[in-house]
């Protein structure tokens, strides 16, 4: 178990609760080791910054998404982590004591194959009274697969699929399509033996008509992984209501509209079906609760709404959901040419007070770095070959290309002819391929945005993707062939943003 902790990131989205403070207290105040860093994704869309500082904590790093929802709080977390490992908490959970030990216990000596660790939950329920529906439905949480509110997943496996799939914009399912997708490349996900306590939120009367819109993301579950997602050796999801609650909906339809065709006697029949299928949902939820008045209330007032809510969601979801591939995610890195795409072009420059940004350059670089994307610049620079710069002059320019625009995580030169016969110079593969190896990224989730056919198909030649943004000396033959053309910097970055890379 030596040296585990050294290679792992705790990653917690929050989105500000008062729960957060117990679990930065617990993380705080538990014994041992500690993990190489504590990554806090401050997911609201505006507010003052989070003060988490306490002494005891990992070495701590606060980011923000300015309020991307829980898929995208947790991709930025894992894409600024440099661990090998990603351990997942919510910002509703209490680890036990010895959470660090036994997460160290439990990832050491994995096989290569186990690509995740599922820690155990439990979830404290009223010994004085029998729980209410939120509490009972919460405490499912302490036999769900794979769900994130304690969960280690090798930061290699989360790059292969693109992290987490941010079309899921819920704290619902998207933990359980990371788990499949993760599956589907034949790795494995194991359960640990730490625990974590996951106490049950307050809330209000209303929260099982909220959290109905979870049907919409069930369809794009079945969407993504066909119709035996849900399956034990699967997701391990139940399928619960939904067929009632569309019997019931189709019974209240009918009703009226038998009703507006004046035909009372099926009208009535079609009512007293629902008002059946009501009172048994109603019965069903009130006959294990603790049968208050208020709760009763309740009970009685959503199972009325339910049903009908349900299926308007599972109707949504299949016109929203009508046409999905899938998910590509984010690229691990993107590499820059630098002359004619980062900054206006002089040729063969070697003087640092001609680097010039072209307009949107800064914001492009930033917008990939405030999502967690690498960014680097793979520049050929023949003007050393030719005799006509120094690579010293070479070397300052890049330095304040740095400065304009910075920090890089790589920069890669060819100082090397058309003539030399080298591996590195465009439209050669090297740089790209060396881009990668230093920052231990795939090729294939690589991009390469250049402003010539060099550029594209060095990418091609490394396994990456290629992005042009034609300037006005690029050939119209070389953008006809190019496999993806943007008109702009600005519009290349976007794409990617988007996944269109």
């Amino acid at each position: 178990m030596e040296g585990v902790l050294e290679r792992v990131t705790v990653v917690v989205p929050t989105i500000g609760r008062p729960s957060l403070d117990a679990l930065l207290d617990a993380l705080a105040a538990a014994p041992g080791d500690r993990p190489a860093e504590l990554v806090l994704v401050d997911d609201r869309p505006a507010g003052p910054p989070l003060r988490p500082e306490r002494p005891g904590l990992p070495p701590l790093r606060v980011v923000r998404t300015g309020g991307g929802g829980p898929a995208r709080a947790r991709n930025l977390g894992w894409r600024v982590a440099r661990t090998d490992w990603i351990a997942f908490l919510d910002d509703d959970v209490v680890p036990d004591a010895d959470w660090y030990r036994r997460l160290a216990t439990d990832l050491a000596g994995l096989a290569p194959d186990v690509a995740g660790s599922q820690g155990r939950v439990r979830v404290p329920l009223p010994g004085d009274r029998r729980p209410t529906d939120w509490e009972r439905g919460t405490a499912g949480l302490a036999t769900s697969s794979w769900i994130t509110a304690d969960l280690a997943y090798r930061r290699a496996a989360l790059a292969s699929v693109g992290g987490f799939d941010e079309r899921f914009p819920r704290a619902f399912r998207e933990d359980s399509d990371l788990a499949l997708r993760v599956m589907d490349t034949g790795a494995r996900l194991v359960r640990g033996e730490r625990w974590i306590t996951h106490p049950v939120r307050p809330t209000d009367r209303r929260v099982s008509v909220r959290v109905q819109a979870g049907n919409a993301d069930d369809v794009l579950m079945r969407r993504l992984h066909g119709p035996g997602w849900r399956a034990p050796d699967r997701a391990d999801a139940p399928l619960g209501r939904r067929p009632q609650h569309l019997a019931v909906t189709t019974a209240a339809v009918a009703a009226l509209g038998l009703a507006a065709a004046r035909r009372p006697r099926a009208a009535t029949a079609a009512a007293l079906a629902w008002a059946a299928g009501t009172a048994e949902f109603a019965r069903a939820r009130i006959v294990p609760g603790p049968r208050d008045r208020a709760e009763v209330a309740t009970m009685l007032a959503t199972s009325a709404v339910i049903p009908p809510l349900a299926t308007w969601h599972v109707l949504r979801g299949l016109l929203t959901h009508r046409r999905v591939g899938r998910w590509r995610g984010l690229p691990d890195l993107v590499l820059f040419d630098r002359d004619g795409t980062l900054v206006r072009d002089y040729p063969y420059n070697g003087d640092p007070a001609l680097v010039t940004p072209v307009p949107g350059a800064r914001e492009a670089v930033d917008a990939l770095r405030a999502r967690g994307v690498r960014v680097g610049v793979v520049s050929n620079q023949s003007g050393v070959a030719r005799g006509i710069i120094t690579r010293y002059q070479v070397d300052a320019c890049m330095a304040r290309l740095d400065e304009l625009l910075g920090p890089f995580d790589t920069i890669q030169v060819c100082p090397h002819g058309p003539d030399d016969g080298c591996a590195c110079r465009k439209p050669a593969p090297g740089m790209v391929k060396a881009a990668c190896t230093e920052l231990g990224v795939d090729p294939a989730r690589c991009v390469v945005v250049g402003d010539i056919a060099a550029d594209v198909e060095a990418a091609a030649a490394a396994g990456a993707a290629g992005i042009m943004v034609p300037t006005p000396v690029t050939r119209k033959a070389e953008v006809a062939a190019a496999p993806h053309v943007a008109g702009t910097l600005t519009e290349a970055v976007d794409d990617v943003l988007a996944g269109r890379w």
